[in-house]
């Protein structure tokens, strides 16, 4: 096993045969395989590095200052998958993964065709391939050490990982993958990185450092993504250039793909217009590990974000729907698309009673400290019902029962949902009382009706949301309750008339006339037949 480890920008190589590696800092009653002194931040024994059945895995073992992988913590999740060229944080110290010694694969010379963007010729014999190494399995073993030129080419490629570490804005990363082209491969005056466009078959130039226009041939660097291997290109001998126009005689060039874990990004590369200018197998074998960490930071950078709109869209749903049905929804990520459908559901609409007068003499602090802890009591009971809530509105709460998954009982679980809640805030103004400060009271109306409802707003952003007039009847049942009361709409009580006790009223409104409402007074007691 080899594992390469960095401390305060000092790289060191591990290697044993054994298949398991357990690394921190020694004490006289435990010791370590991989001692990560001086670095304080890491805990006496750390974690583990092991190999199993040809896999490669890594855990954290209950370190203080924990474990992350790829910039993911993974202290208490147990076991994870470790790949080549992952990068391990424990402290202050970064470790990778290194791929066992390998010779690069030889690859014939075959001439291939240059876009016009490099060289107009397009006959076959216009570049001929010299050297050429497998991408899967590339390191720096072959890589000679022995001159200072070369030992500051290292530092700077083993400085790059730390560089992506402390971005996390991927232009910005690929913009120094390609200034450290440059200055990390021999003989290399320009370089460029491209990257597959997602969901199409372009090739965009993310990145370029070049006098002038950049010097990148579409075709070389398609032909390093298609065949997984870095190459050496070169121009002909026989290269006629005399019936067409380049915009740099370029001589000789580089290309790698961006490979990590058998998926390809895009492409990198380097080149040089001077005559007589010549890569060597070493620098190909530099561009290939900066191709290599480059598309493992771009992989990283595509993860976290994919984790960060799960995180969103998770949050967003934590705060609409019950944990069990939030869930589910992602489970079936599918089903969480803009737009609506028509259905009947039961919509609950609670109002805090008196809410003007309380908060006249309060800070809005203050205000908002009051709803926060009434809706911290109303909102799980109506979670547990498995009610949505579609928004806030003030002093209220909205709840929908029966979406965004149908329910036959939904109208049934909204009165249970909602005498729970009067009980709730009872519970609530007992801790209140013992603190005295003011209770607080809500009214509450049920309505059954057809409405709109669904996902609106953008695919980044999505809320559930119902959109009709039973929305709007709902809150006028809320309105005719007073505090501590539960009013619901005749289509509710054709279907809870067998659950609950209720007395039949009358609510004026202004412009709608009077409105038939039945009071709940309490569930009916169940008797033995």
């Amino acid at each position: 096993m080899r594992i390469q480890y960095t401390f305060h920008d000092e790289t060191r190589i591990f290697e044993t045969p054994s298949s398991q590696v357990f690394l921190g800092r020694p004490t006289e009653r435990e010791s370590v395989d991989l001692d990560l002194k001086p670095d304080l931040k890491v805990s006496r024994r750390h974690g583990r590095i092991w190999m199993d059945d040809g896999k490669y895995f890594v855990e954290d073992l209950g370190s203080t200052r924990g474990t992350v992988v790829n910039k993911i913590e993974i202290k208490g999740r147990g076991p994870q998958p470790l790949e080549f060229g992952d990068v391990v944080g424990m402290g202050e110290t970064t470790l990778t993964l290194l791929a066992p010694e390998t010779q690069g694969l030889p690859h014939d010379s075959n001439a291939v065709a240059i876009d016009g963007n490099v060289v107009a010729d397009t006959s076959s014999s216009s570049v001929k391939i010299s050297k050429a190494v497998d991408a899967t399995g590339t390191n720096l073993a072959s890589i000679s050490r022995k001159n200072a030129d070369t030992l500051r080419r290292l530092e700077l490629l083993y400085d790059l990982p730390l560089q992506f570490a402390a971005e996390t804005r991927l232009e910005i990363m690929l913009e120094i993958t390609v200034e450290r082209l440059t200055k990390i491969v021999p003989g290399a005056a320009n370089g460029a990185l491209l990257l597959s466009e997602p969901g199409s078959k372009n090739l965009l130039l993310k990145a370029c450092q070049s006098c002038g226009e950049p010097t990148v041939s579409e075709t070389l660097a398609r032909r390093a993504i298609a065949e997984r291997k870095a190459f050496i290109w070169k121009r002909g001998e026989e290269l006629d250039l005399s019936g067409s126009i380049v915009q740099k005689r370029v001589q000789t060039g580089i290309y790698a793909p961006l490979l990590w874990q058998g998926e390809a990004f895009g492409a990198v590369c380097v080149d040089n217009s001077n005559p007589g200018a010549t890569f060597t197998e070493e620098a190909m074998r530099l561009l290939l590990v900066i191709a290599q960490y480059a598309a493992m930071a771009i992989a990283t950078h595509q993860l976290q974000e994919k984790l960060r709109q799960e995180s969103a869209a998770r949050t967003n749903l934590m705060r609409q729907f019950s944990p069990k049905v939030a869930e589910r929804l992602l489970k079936h990520r599918g089903r969480l698309q803009l737009g609506g459908e028509r259905s009947d559901v039961t919509i609950l609409c609670a109002d805090i009673r008196g809410f003007t007068k309380m908060s006249a003499g309060l800070e809005a602090d203050q205000v908002v400290e009051m709803l926060n802890e009434c809706f911290a009591y109303l909102v799980p009971v109506i979670f547990s019902f498995q009610g949505t809530v579609d928004k806030y509105i003030g002093d209220a709460i909205l709840a929908i029962f029966g979406s965004p998954e149908p329910d036959p009982d939904h109208s049934e679980k909204s009165v249970r949902a909602a005498l729970e809640m009067q009980l709730a805030m009872t519970k609530l103004n007992s801790v209140r009382a013992a603190r005295k400060i003011a209770p607080i009271e809500i009214g509450i109306g049920i309505h059954r009706g057809e409405v709109v409802h669904g996902f609106i707003g953008t695919a980044d952003r999505m809320e559930f949301t119902v959109i009709g007039d039973a929305v709007n009847r709902a809150s006028r049942y809320c309105a005719g309750a007073k505090a501590g009361e539960i009013m619901i709409s005749p289509e509710v009580h054709e279907r809870v008339w067998k659950l609950v006790d209720t007395q039949r009223v009358s609510l004026p409104t202004k412009h709608e006339g009077d409105f038939v409402a039945h009071r709940v007074k309490k569930l009916k007691e169940v008797t033995s037949q």
